[in-house]
């Protein structure tokens, strides 16, 4: 039996039809690349052998009786890959912001739970050679590290070539009624202890949250976020943009400040932010708060579950006009908020989120939308910013040579705006994706974060 972990589970109880919780990878390709050239018949047929060696693209859900457990993973013994795999083609004249609409499109459907939980759109009519794929997984399914690890799968050094396949288990069979009655019977048998076992961390990190608050020395805390235009309920409307920006000038300005990538990154987003709302009049006095993921993998004890995820708050400082300052501004800070997340369990997460209770979790957040209560108590957070590691070298997807691998994160009530980031093959790609209501003009917030990096450049040259 494969459950998932409370923490995948919760992805699962916190969806609704206006807050979709998938991630999506859009990769653009060169079809010239494939061996015999490109053809979607051929595409196809290499993928469907491909996953028939990766279980992780045949599992599906199996709920327990009463829903007293979180589901499992099962084979999907009906599994077919043409139910998964769309061949669409983008409207004339195929440049990137038909294929963004596109692609905003797709990424607001929800994943039917009947089958396994990922979808892929083979994007034809770009310019040239060019194909783009869209690849949706449910957050369930992978974090951002597992969903790149699974996008690598499907690729090789070379054209003609795959990268070898890690072990794993084969997906088990779908477990009896009684099976899972008798597991869920014991697992909440075994709850009470299990809570009081995990009483001491929380109250421990609450007053040790609370002093570092007091005297700010610690990560922002929750609710004190300034509010801006995206920090509203949202709907199922999506709206997609994407850059890239060269990995070697971002560890020039990396070096000139001695910061890290991760500073530098951060520091592309602030100034992004900052241009984009101060170009719309809505520049707020205090920084901004940022979610920012972070892999726990290395660090936790367990190695059940497809989310191996933390998370902390991160300041931007979106209100200081030089661009260097900013750069040293959220390089204290990160320092900072790392340490203090890092005095935070790595497995606490995972281990609360093990008591998810699906009804609960649906009707909180209906409740939570119906009513608008994002715009009714203050901001926790303003959006999320991810950076995942990518590949360093050139990839080939199934033949074709990626040009560009842009992540693409969930939105959430009160939090409609996400960046992710990933390197690949010298590159720094970023992925934004918004409710598209609040964001409307997403390009211009992605362009933004392109020409904040001359910003940085220049303001290297000054600290050299």
């Amino acid at each position: 039996m494969q459950p998932l972990s409370g923490l995948d589970a919760s992805f699962l109880y916190l969806e609704t039809p206006s807050q979709v919780l998938h991630v999506c990878g859009l990769l653009t390709l060169d079809g010239s690349t494939m061996p015999g050239g490109y053809s979607f018949a051929t595409f196809r047929e290499r993928l469907a052998e491909r996953i028939a060696a990766i279980p992780e693209f045949r599992r599906k859900l199996h709920d327990s009786p009463l829903n007293l457990l979180h589901p499992v993973w099962v084979e999907d013994e009906s599994f077919d890959v043409d139910r998964h795999v769309h061949r669409v083609a983008v409207p004339s004249p195929g440049d990137r912001e038909t294929l963004a609409e596109l692609c905003a499109h797709f990424a607001g459907q929800p994943l039917d739970r009947a089958r396994p939980l990922w979808e892929m759109y083979v994007v034809e009519g770009l310019p040239g050679d060019g194909v783009a794929v869209l690849l949706k997984m449910h957050h369930a399914t992978v974090d951002g590290v597992s969903g790149a690890n699974l996008i690598t799968y499907l690729c090789g050094l070379e054209p003609d070539s795959l990268l070898p396949l890690p072990e794993t288990a084969a997906n088990p069979a779908p477990p009896s009624d009684l099976d899972l009655l008798r597991t869920s019977v014991e697992s909440l048998a075994r709850r009470p202890a299990e809570i009081a076992k995990l009483l001491p961390d929380l109250l421990g990190m609450g007053s040790r949250w609370i002093a570092r608050a007091l005297k700010r020395t610690g990560m922002p805390v929750p609710f004190t976020a300034p509010r801006t235009s995206f920090n509203r309920t949202i709907t199922g409307l999506r709206t997609v943009a994407y850059t890239s920006v060269d990995l070697d000038e971002v560890k020039k300005v990396k070096n000139a400040f001695s910061v890290t990538v991760n500073d530098v990154v951060l520091a592309l987003c602030a100034g992004g932010l900052r241009r984009y709302l101060d170009e719309r009049g809505e520049l707020p006095a205090e920084p901004l708060v940022a979610t920012v993921p972070v892999s726990v993998a290395d660090r936790s004890d367990k190695d059940e579950g497809s989310n191996q995820l933390s998370a902390f708050f991160a300041s931007l400082p979106t209100q200081l006009a030089d661009p260097a300052a900013r750069v040293y501004a959220i390089a204290e800070s990160n320092r900072v908020s790392k340490e203090h997340h890092f005095s935070i369990k790595a497995d606490m997460l995972q281990d609360w989120a093990q008591f998810a209770a699906p009804r609960l979790f649906g009707l909180a957040v209906r409740a939570y939308s119906a009513l608008n209560l994002a715009e009714r108590h203050p901001v926790v957070h303003n959006l999320v910013i991810s950076n995942v590691p990518g590949p360093p070298m050139p990839l080939y997807l199934l033949g074709a040579k990626i040009t560009g691998l842009y992540p693409l994160g969930p939105v959430f009530h009160g939090a409609g705006l996400n960046i992710t980031v990933i390197s690949n093959a010298g590159r720094v790609d970023v992925g934004l994706l918004a409710a598209r209501e609040l964001v409307p003009e997403l390009w211009a917030l992605a362009d933004a974060i392109a020409a904040e990096l001359k910003d940085l450049q220049k303001a290297a040259t000054g600290v050299a």
